[in-house]
Protein backbone atom coordinates (compact mmCIF):
# COMPACT_ATOMS: atom_id res chain seq x y z
CA UNK A 1 0.00 0.00 0.00
CA UNK A 2 2.84 2.36 -0.82
CA UNK A 3 4.41 4.07 2.16
CA UNK A 4 3.71 2.41 5.47
CA UNK A 5 0.50 3.45 7.17
CA UNK A 6 0.91 4.52 10.77
CA UNK A 7 -1.32 3.00 13.43
CA UNK A 8 -1.26 3.87 17.12
CA UNK A 9 -2.18 1.10 19.53
CA UNK A 10 -2.90 2.52 22.99
CA UNK A 11 -2.55 -0.12 25.68
CA UNK A 12 0.14 -2.82 25.81
CA UNK A 13 -1.94 -5.63 27.27
CA UNK A 14 -2.95 -8.82 25.41
CA UNK A 15 -5.64 -7.14 23.29
CA UNK A 16 -3.42 -4.26 22.23
CA UNK A 17 -0.39 -6.42 21.52
CA UNK A 18 -2.48 -8.83 19.45
CA UNK A 19 -3.88 -5.95 17.38
CA UNK A 20 -0.33 -4.66 16.91
CA UNK A 21 0.88 -8.04 15.70
CA UNK A 22 -1.94 -8.47 13.19
CA UNK A 23 -1.17 -5.03 11.74
CA UNK A 24 2.61 -5.44 11.73
CA UNK A 25 2.29 -8.74 9.88
CA UNK A 26 0.51 -6.82 7.10
CA UNK A 27 3.31 -4.28 6.82
CA UNK A 28 1.65 -1.51 8.81
CA UNK A 29 3.91 0.76 10.86
CA UNK A 30 2.68 0.25 14.43
CA UNK A 31 3.48 2.31 17.50
CA UNK A 32 2.32 0.97 20.88
CA UNK A 33 1.78 3.41 23.74
CA UNK A 34 1.28 2.54 27.40
CA UNK A 35 1.21 4.52 30.64
CA UNK A 36 3.28 1.95 32.54
CA UNK A 37 7.08 1.47 32.41
CA UNK A 38 6.71 -2.01 30.86
CA UNK A 39 4.15 -3.95 28.85
CA UNK A 40 1.31 -6.23 29.98
CA UNK A 41 1.70 -5.81 33.73
CA UNK A 42 -1.72 -7.18 34.59
CA UNK A 43 -1.12 -10.15 32.28
CA UNK A 44 2.11 -10.90 34.15
CA UNK A 45 0.43 -10.55 37.54
CA UNK A 46 -2.40 -12.87 36.53
CA UNK A 47 0.16 -15.44 35.43
CA UNK A 48 1.95 -15.62 38.76
CA UNK A 49 -0.55 -18.10 40.17
CA UNK A 50 -0.58 -20.25 37.02
CA UNK A 51 -1.35 -18.70 33.64
CA UNK A 52 -4.77 -20.04 32.58
CA UNK A 53 -4.78 -18.94 28.96
CA UNK A 54 -7.99 -20.53 27.60
CA UNK A 55 -10.23 -23.58 27.97
CA UNK A 56 -10.53 -26.81 26.01
CA UNK A 57 -14.27 -27.46 26.47
CA UNK A 58 -16.59 -27.79 23.42
CA UNK A 59 -16.94 -24.48 21.59
CA UNK A 60 -20.68 -24.05 22.23
CA UNK A 61 -20.09 -24.56 25.95
CA UNK A 62 -17.24 -22.08 25.73
CA UNK A 63 -19.49 -19.44 24.15
CA UNK A 64 -22.12 -19.92 26.85
CA UNK A 65 -19.70 -18.49 29.44
CA UNK A 66 -20.20 -15.00 28.04
CA UNK A 67 -23.79 -14.80 29.22
CA UNK A 68 -25.70 -11.74 28.02
CA UNK A 69 -22.89 -10.79 25.61
CA UNK A 70 -22.59 -14.18 23.94
CA UNK A 71 -24.06 -12.85 20.69
CA UNK A 72 -21.53 -10.01 20.52
CA UNK A 73 -18.50 -12.06 21.61
CA UNK A 74 -19.25 -15.07 19.37
CA UNK A 75 -18.02 -13.48 16.09
CA UNK A 76 -14.75 -12.52 17.76
CA UNK A 77 -14.14 -16.05 19.03
CA UNK A 78 -15.15 -17.56 15.71
CA UNK A 79 -12.45 -15.39 14.10
CA UNK A 80 -9.82 -16.39 16.68
CA UNK A 81 -11.04 -19.47 18.59
CA UNK A 82 -9.35 -21.14 21.57
CA UNK A 83 -7.46 -23.62 19.39
CA UNK A 84 -6.11 -20.77 17.25
CA UNK A 85 -4.89 -19.12 20.44
CA UNK A 86 -3.12 -22.31 21.48
CA UNK A 87 -1.55 -22.64 18.02
CA UNK A 88 -0.40 -19.01 18.22
CA UNK A 89 1.24 -19.69 21.61
CA UNK A 90 2.97 -22.76 20.17
CA UNK A 91 4.27 -20.53 17.40
CA UNK A 92 6.08 -18.53 20.07
CA UNK A 93 7.87 -21.70 21.15
CA UNK A 94 5.74 -22.13 24.27
CA UNK A 95 4.06 -25.48 24.84
CA UNK A 96 0.60 -25.76 26.40
CA UNK A 97 -1.29 -28.51 28.19
CA UNK A 98 -4.88 -29.17 29.24
CA UNK A 99 -5.46 -29.57 32.97
CA UNK A 100 -7.91 -32.01 34.53
CA UNK A 101 -10.62 -29.31 34.60
CA UNK A 102 -10.19 -28.54 30.90
CA UNK A 103 -8.28 -25.35 31.53
CA UNK A 104 -5.34 -24.68 29.23
CA UNK A 105 -1.97 -23.56 30.62
CA UNK A 106 1.50 -22.86 29.24
CA UNK A 107 3.78 -25.75 30.18
CA UNK A 108 5.79 -23.55 32.54
CA UNK A 109 2.55 -22.24 34.14
CA UNK A 110 3.83 -18.66 33.88
CA UNK A 111 3.15 -15.65 31.68
CA UNK A 112 6.68 -14.21 31.64
CA UNK A 113 8.31 -16.61 29.11
CA UNK A 114 5.37 -16.20 26.73
CA UNK A 115 5.43 -12.40 27.01
CA UNK A 116 9.20 -12.20 26.51
CA UNK A 117 9.00 -14.26 23.33
CA UNK A 118 6.04 -12.23 22.08
CA UNK A 119 7.62 -8.83 22.68
CA UNK A 120 10.82 -10.01 20.98
CA UNK A 121 8.84 -11.09 17.92
CA UNK A 122 6.85 -7.84 17.84
CA UNK A 123 10.03 -5.78 17.87
CA UNK A 124 11.47 -7.92 15.08
CA UNK A 125 8.29 -7.18 13.12
CA UNK A 126 9.01 -3.48 13.47
CA UNK A 127 6.60 -2.56 16.25
CA UNK A 128 7.81 0.45 18.25
CA UNK A 129 7.02 0.74 21.96
CA UNK A 130 6.55 4.01 23.82
CA UNK A 131 6.24 3.44 27.55
CA UNK A 132 5.26 5.97 30.22
CA UNK A 133 2.87 7.56 27.71
CA UNK A 134 -0.49 8.20 29.37
CA UNK A 135 -3.26 8.90 26.87
CA UNK A 136 -5.10 12.18 27.43
CA UNK A 137 -7.47 12.13 24.44
CA UNK A 138 -7.34 14.27 21.31
CA UNK A 139 -6.39 17.87 20.66
CA UNK A 140 -8.40 20.31 18.52
CA UNK A 141 -6.78 18.90 15.35
CA UNK A 142 -7.55 15.30 16.40
CA UNK A 143 -3.96 14.46 17.19
CA UNK A 144 -3.48 12.03 20.05
CA UNK A 145 -2.34 13.63 23.28
CA UNK A 146 0.04 11.83 25.66
CA UNK A 147 1.46 12.85 29.01
CA UNK A 148 5.08 11.72 29.30
CA UNK A 149 7.91 12.35 31.78
CA UNK A 150 9.24 14.95 29.31
CA UNK A 151 5.90 16.74 28.99
CA UNK A 152 2.92 16.42 26.67
CA UNK A 153 3.45 14.86 23.23
CA UNK A 154 0.95 15.00 20.39
CA UNK A 155 0.92 12.20 17.82
CA UNK A 156 -0.84 11.94 14.47
CA UNK A 157 -1.94 8.50 13.30
CA UNK A 158 -4.00 7.21 10.41
CA UNK A 159 -5.82 4.76 12.68
CA UNK A 160 -6.04 4.06 16.39
CA UNK A 161 -6.69 0.92 18.42
CA UNK A 162 -7.78 1.59 21.99
CA UNK A 163 -7.03 -1.30 24.34
CA UNK A 164 -6.74 0.42 27.71
CA UNK A 165 -8.35 -2.30 29.83
CA UNK A 166 -11.09 -1.93 32.42
CA UNK A 167 -10.65 -0.42 35.87
CA UNK A 168 -9.54 -3.33 38.03
CA UNK A 169 -6.01 -3.42 39.44
CA UNK A 170 -5.39 0.26 38.49
CA UNK A 171 -1.89 0.10 39.97
CA UNK A 172 -1.00 -2.06 36.97
CA UNK A 173 -2.27 0.47 34.44
CA UNK A 174 -6.02 -0.01 33.92
CA UNK A 175 -7.67 2.89 35.74
CA UNK A 176 -10.73 3.51 33.55
CA UNK A 177 -9.79 7.15 32.91
CA UNK A 178 -10.63 6.62 29.24
CA UNK A 179 -14.36 6.55 30.05
CA UNK A 180 -14.48 10.33 30.49
CA UNK A 181 -12.51 10.93 27.28
CA UNK A 182 -14.87 8.82 25.19
CA UNK A 183 -18.04 10.08 26.87
CA UNK A 184 -16.98 13.60 25.95
CA UNK A 185 -16.99 12.41 22.34
CA UNK A 186 -20.54 11.12 22.70
CA UNK A 187 -19.68 7.43 23.08
CA UNK A 188 -22.18 5.48 25.22
CA UNK A 189 -20.46 3.54 27.99
CA UNK A 190 -22.08 1.08 30.39
CA UNK A 191 -20.91 1.87 33.94
CA UNK A 192 -17.78 -0.02 34.97
CA UNK A 193 -18.54 -2.57 37.70
CA UNK A 194 -16.53 -5.24 39.51
CA UNK A 195 -16.59 -8.73 38.02
CA UNK A 196 -15.00 -11.88 39.44
CA UNK A 197 -14.92 -10.10 42.76
CA UNK A 198 -15.20 -10.67 46.50
CA UNK A 199 -18.09 -9.59 48.72
CA UNK A 200 -18.49 -7.92 52.07
CA UNK A 201 -20.07 -9.69 55.06
CA UNK A 202 -20.60 -8.27 58.55
CA UNK A 203 -18.47 -10.81 60.39
CA UNK A 204 -18.30 -10.72 64.16
CA UNK A 205 -15.04 -9.33 65.53
CA UNK A 206 -14.15 -12.77 66.92
CA UNK A 207 -14.64 -14.53 63.59
CA UNK A 208 -12.77 -11.85 61.66
CA UNK A 209 -9.81 -11.90 64.04
CA UNK A 210 -9.49 -15.68 64.16
CA UNK A 211 -10.44 -16.84 60.65
CA UNK A 212 -9.56 -14.11 58.14
CA UNK A 213 -7.27 -15.76 55.61
CA UNK A 214 -8.66 -19.25 56.21
CA UNK A 215 -9.74 -21.29 53.14
CA UNK A 216 -13.04 -23.12 52.85
CA UNK A 217 -12.30 -26.26 50.85
CA UNK A 218 -14.64 -28.68 49.11
CA UNK A 219 -17.81 -26.66 49.57
CA UNK A 220 -20.71 -25.97 47.24
CA UNK A 221 -21.97 -22.43 46.75
CA UNK A 222 -25.52 -21.88 45.57
CA UNK A 223 -27.35 -18.80 44.37
CA UNK A 224 -30.24 -18.25 41.99
CA UNK A 225 -30.37 -21.87 40.89
CA UNK A 226 -26.63 -21.96 40.19
CA UNK A 227 -24.52 -24.50 42.12
CA UNK A 228 -20.73 -24.59 41.97
CA UNK A 229 -18.27 -26.72 43.93
CA UNK A 230 -14.78 -25.60 44.81
CA UNK A 231 -12.83 -23.45 47.24
CA UNK A 232 -13.16 -19.93 48.60
CA UNK A 233 -11.44 -17.79 51.20
CA UNK A 234 -12.58 -15.98 54.30
CA UNK A 235 -11.09 -12.51 54.53
CA UNK A 236 -11.41 -9.61 56.94
CA UNK A 237 -14.09 -7.97 54.82
CA UNK A 238 -16.08 -11.02 53.79
CA UNK A 239 -15.50 -13.79 51.28
CA UNK A 240 -13.65 -14.21 47.98
CA UNK A 241 -11.97 -16.81 45.76
CA UNK A 242 -12.63 -18.81 42.62
CA UNK A 243 -15.86 -20.37 43.83
CA UNK A 244 -17.29 -16.94 44.67
CA UNK A 245 -16.07 -15.41 41.43
CA UNK A 246 -18.04 -18.01 39.47
CA UNK A 247 -21.28 -16.61 40.94
CA UNK A 248 -20.18 -13.01 41.30
CA UNK A 249 -22.10 -11.50 38.37
CA UNK A 250 -25.45 -12.81 39.62
CA UNK A 251 -24.63 -11.89 43.22
CA UNK A 252 -23.55 -8.37 42.23
CA UNK A 253 -26.72 -7.81 40.22
CA UNK A 254 -28.86 -8.99 43.14
CA UNK A 255 -27.11 -6.60 45.53
CA UNK A 256 -27.55 -3.72 43.09
CA UNK A 257 -31.27 -4.51 42.79
CA UNK A 258 -32.12 -5.28 46.43
CA UNK A 259 -29.30 -4.04 48.64
CA UNK A 260 -28.06 -7.51 49.62
CA UNK A 261 -27.82 -11.10 48.41
CA UNK A 262 -28.00 -14.38 50.31
CA UNK A 263 -25.43 -16.98 49.25
CA UNK A 264 -25.84 -20.54 50.56
CA UNK A 265 -22.92 -22.86 51.28
CA UNK A 266 -23.09 -26.63 51.58
CA UNK A 267 -20.22 -27.36 53.94
CA UNK A 268 -20.42 -31.14 53.36
CA UNK A 269 -21.54 -31.63 49.74
CA UNK A 270 -20.60 -35.32 49.73
CA UNK A 271 -22.78 -36.10 52.74
CA UNK A 272 -26.55 -36.44 52.70
CA UNK A 273 -28.74 -34.46 55.08
CA UNK A 274 -29.83 -37.71 56.70
CA UNK A 275 -26.26 -38.77 57.43
CA UNK A 276 -25.34 -35.41 58.88
CA UNK A 277 -28.44 -35.27 61.05
CA UNK A 278 -27.75 -38.80 62.30
CA UNK A 279 -24.20 -37.85 63.31
CA UNK A 280 -25.30 -34.60 64.95
CA UNK A 281 -27.97 -36.44 66.97
CA UNK A 282 -25.58 -39.17 68.08
CA UNK A 283 -25.30 -39.11 71.89
CA UNK A 284 -22.33 -36.95 72.92
CA UNK A 285 -22.22 -37.63 76.62
CA UNK A 286 -20.07 -35.12 78.45
CA UNK A 287 -18.33 -33.78 75.34
CA UNK A 288 -18.87 -30.20 74.28
CA UNK A 289 -20.82 -29.58 71.10
CA UNK A 290 -17.63 -28.43 69.37
CA UNK A 291 -15.82 -31.64 70.30
CA UNK A 292 -18.82 -33.69 69.26
CA UNK A 293 -19.04 -32.07 65.80
CA UNK A 294 -15.32 -32.50 65.26
CA UNK A 295 -15.44 -36.14 66.33
CA UNK A 296 -18.52 -37.16 64.35
CA UNK A 297 -18.16 -34.91 61.27
CA UNK A 298 -14.60 -33.63 61.29
CA UNK A 299 -16.18 -30.16 61.51
CA UNK A 300 -13.74 -27.61 62.92
CA UNK A 301 -12.03 -24.30 62.29
CA UNK A 302 -13.63 -21.78 59.97
CA UNK A 303 -16.41 -24.13 58.87
CA UNK A 304 -17.46 -24.84 62.45
CA UNK A 305 -17.37 -21.19 63.41
CA UNK A 306 -19.35 -20.12 60.36
CA UNK A 307 -22.24 -21.93 61.97
CA UNK A 308 -21.89 -19.71 65.05
CA UNK A 309 -22.01 -16.66 62.78
CA UNK A 310 -25.52 -17.52 61.59
CA UNK A 311 -27.00 -19.50 64.50
CA UNK A 312 -27.56 -18.44 68.10
CA UNK A 313 -26.25 -20.56 70.98
CA UNK A 314 -29.74 -21.93 71.46
CA UNK A 315 -30.15 -22.75 67.78
CA UNK A 316 -26.80 -24.58 67.76
CA UNK A 317 -28.38 -27.16 70.07
CA UNK A 318 -31.30 -27.79 67.73
CA UNK A 319 -29.91 -30.87 65.93
CA UNK A 320 -32.28 -30.69 62.97
CA UNK A 321 -31.67 -26.96 62.38
CA UNK A 322 -27.94 -27.45 62.82
CA UNK A 323 -27.85 -30.23 60.21
CA UNK A 324 -29.92 -28.13 57.80
CA UNK A 325 -27.54 -25.19 58.24
CA UNK A 326 -24.48 -27.36 57.63
CA UNK A 327 -26.04 -28.33 54.29
CA UNK A 328 -27.38 -24.85 53.46
CA UNK A 329 -25.59 -22.16 55.43
CA UNK A 330 -26.88 -18.67 54.56
CA UNK A 331 -24.38 -15.83 54.13
CA UNK A 332 -25.77 -12.31 53.76
CA UNK A 333 -23.59 -10.42 51.27
CA UNK A 334 -23.85 -6.66 51.72
CA UNK A 335 -21.70 -5.25 48.91
CA UNK A 336 -19.08 -6.09 46.35
CA UNK A 337 -15.50 -5.32 47.20
CA UNK A 338 -14.17 -2.21 45.40
CA UNK A 339 -13.69 -2.33 41.64
CA UNK A 340 -9.97 -1.78 42.10
CA UNK A 341 -9.72 -5.20 43.84
CA UNK A 342 -11.74 -7.16 41.28
CA UNK A 343 -10.17 -9.64 38.90
CA UNK A 344 -11.93 -8.03 35.94
CA UNK A 345 -14.41 -5.36 34.90
CA UNK A 346 -17.97 -5.49 33.62
CA UNK A 347 -19.33 -2.60 31.57
CA UNK A 348 -17.51 -0.48 29.03
CA UNK A 349 -18.01 0.71 25.48
CA UNK A 350 -21.43 -0.52 24.37
CA UNK A 351 -21.45 -2.75 21.31
CA UNK A 352 -24.13 -0.57 19.72
CA UNK A 353 -21.42 2.08 19.32
CA UNK A 354 -19.30 -0.28 17.20
CA UNK A 355 -19.46 -1.71 13.71
CA UNK A 356 -18.67 -5.35 12.95
CA UNK A 357 -14.93 -4.54 12.87
CA UNK A 358 -14.99 -3.00 16.37
CA UNK A 359 -14.67 0.54 14.97
CA UNK A 360 -16.49 3.35 16.75
CA UNK A 361 -19.19 4.59 14.37
CA UNK A 362 -18.91 8.13 15.75
CA UNK A 363 -15.10 8.14 15.48
CA UNK A 364 -14.10 6.58 12.14
CA UNK A 365 -10.65 5.04 12.26
CA UNK A 366 -10.80 4.42 16.03
CA UNK A 367 -11.15 0.78 17.11
CA UNK A 368 -11.72 -0.70 20.58
CA UNK A 369 -10.63 -4.06 22.02
CA UNK A 370 -10.29 -6.02 25.25
CA UNK A 371 -11.85 -5.14 28.59
CA UNK A 372 -12.83 -1.69 27.35
CA UNK A 373 -15.78 -3.42 25.69
CA UNK A 374 -19.03 -4.09 27.57
CA UNK A 375 -18.74 -7.80 28.40
CA UNK A 376 -17.73 -10.06 31.26
CA UNK A 377 -16.89 -13.70 31.75
CA UNK A 378 -15.83 -15.98 34.60
CA UNK A 379 -12.25 -16.95 35.25
CA UNK A 380 -11.07 -20.15 33.59
CA UNK A 381 -9.40 -18.80 30.44
CA UNK A 382 -12.50 -17.01 29.14
CA UNK A 383 -11.29 -13.52 29.98
CA UNK A 384 -7.97 -13.82 28.18
CA UNK A 385 -9.48 -15.68 25.22
CA UNK A 386 -11.90 -12.84 24.51
CA UNK A 387 -9.19 -10.21 25.00
CA UNK A 388 -6.92 -11.93 22.49
CA UNK A 389 -9.80 -12.50 20.06
CA UNK A 390 -11.02 -8.91 20.24
CA UNK A 391 -7.47 -7.67 19.67
CA UNK A 392 -7.19 -9.95 16.65
CA UNK A 393 -10.46 -8.63 15.21
CA UNK A 394 -9.64 -5.00 15.96
CA UNK A 395 -6.29 -5.41 14.24
CA UNK A 396 -7.93 -7.05 11.23
CA UNK A 397 -10.59 -4.34 11.08
CA UNK A 398 -8.01 -1.59 11.35
CA UNK A 399 -6.02 -3.04 8.47
CA UNK A 400 -9.13 -3.24 6.30
CA UNK A 401 -9.92 0.37 7.17
CA UNK A 402 -6.42 1.48 6.19
CA UNK A 403 -6.59 -0.45 2.93
CA UNK A 404 -9.92 1.16 2.09
CA UNK A 405 -8.58 4.65 2.84
CA UNK A 406 -5.45 4.12 0.78
CA UNK A 407 -7.45 2.73 -2.13
CA UNK A 408 -9.70 5.79 -2.02
CA UNK A 409 -6.67 8.10 -1.96
CA UNK A 410 -5.15 6.29 -4.94
CA UNK A 411 -8.37 6.73 -6.94
CA UNK A 412 -8.51 10.43 -6.19
CA UNK A 413 -4.83 10.94 -7.03
CA UNK A 414 -5.11 9.41 -10.51
CA UNK A 415 -5.28 11.96 -13.37
CA UNK A 416 -8.61 12.24 -15.16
Amino acid sequence: MGSKARCAVIGAGPAGLMAAEVLAQQGVQVDVYDAMPSAARKFLMAGKGGMNITHAEPFEDFLSRYGARREQIAPLLHAFPPQALRDWIHGLGVETFVGTSGRVFPKEMKAAPLLRAWLHRLREQGVHFHMRHRWLGWDAQDALRFATPEGEHNIEAEAVVLALGGASWPQLGSDGAWTTILQQRGIAIAPLRPSNCGFEIAWSDHFRQHYAGEPLKSVVAEFGGLRKQGECMIDAHGIEGGLIYALSAALRDEIEANGHATLHLDLFPDWTMERIEKEVKHPRGSRSLSSHLQSRLGLKGAKANLLREVLSAEQMHDATLLAQTIKKLPLRLLATRPLSEAISTAGGVMFEELDANLMLRKLPGVFVAGEMLDWEAPTGGYLLSACFASGFCAGTGTYQCLMHEHAAQDRHSKPV
